[in-house]
């Protein structure tokens, strides 16, 4: 069993930067990939991006070149450097982690204002 929780959403101005967390408590920080995805309010939920086990990292096209997914697998924790924020940047993000089981966090909310 896996509980993600996610942390550092936060209301920013345009062309500002935040750093989300995901922790997972577990007792085997094993995956295949873990990705984030984010909900705007009315619309469904968007993928952002993934990094596998191994380091790899892919990316939507709305994010590539301003966010940035890492992990340190001793603290158990990835997370999503967000540069160059946008207002379309808006919504809730979530952690999923996927290793054959799928388990998501409950989301942190990140707000970019004009």
């Amino acid at each position: 069993q896996v509980q993600l929780v996610e942390s550092g959403g936060d209301y920013v101005q345009a062309g500002g930067s935040l750093r989300l967390s995901c922790v997972a408590s577990t007792t085997r920080f094993s995956f295949t990939y873990m990705n984030w995805y984010r909900q705007a309010p009315g619309k469904e939920r968007e993928w952002v991006g993934r990094i596998s086990s191994g380091g790899r990292t892919n990316y939507g096209d709305a994010v590539k070149g301003r966010f940035t997914i890492s992990t340190d697998k001793g603290a158990k924790t990835m997370f999503l450097q967000m540069n160059s924020l946008k207002p379309e940047d808006t919504g809730v993000y979530y952690c999923m982690l996927d290793r054959g089981e799928v388990y998501w966090g409950q989301g942190t909310q990140v707000t970019v204002s004009s």
